[in-house]
């Protein structure tokens, strides 16, 4: 698994590092039941504080990410299809917002978005 920190992310380290989880978990790079790296052994890695690890992890299992078992590890927890689908249409709709305003201010048209549109997903 790899995580990379930003320093100059105006986003706190621990998000950082629960969003990049759950980034691998939505896209199926991390798969239920799979073993997350200790906390410590994660901190030794990023070279930041175990406290920021705990709290990464500690939010992604309070998000139902995953699962952490007292004594034996932290877990990919079972993800509900439903909750998966509604993650993976929320990052979608972030990127289009992204792509709606930068059209705006170049002044394209939402027909010519919709054509390019329909043209890269027939590509792609």
């Amino acid at each position: 698994m790899r995580i990379l920190i930003s320093n100059t992310s105006n986003e706190p380290i621990y998000e950082q590092i629960g969003n990049q989880i759950k980034g691998m978990i939505i896209k199926g790079e991390l798969v239920e039941g799979e073993v997350l790296p200790s906390i410590r052994g994660l901190a030794r890695d990023l070279q930041i504080s175990v406290i920021t690890t705990k709290r990464a992890y500690d939010e992604l299992e309070k998000e139902g990410f995953i699962e952490i078992v007292p004594g034996k590890g932290s877990y990919v927890a079972h993800q509900n299809r439903e909750i998966m689908r509604e993650q993976k249409l929320k990052i979608i709709e972030e990127k289009l917002i992204e792509v709606v305003d930068e059209s705006r201010m170049m002044g394209f048209t939402f027909e010519e978005i919709r054509e390019i549109l329909e043209i890269l997903f027939q590509e792609v």
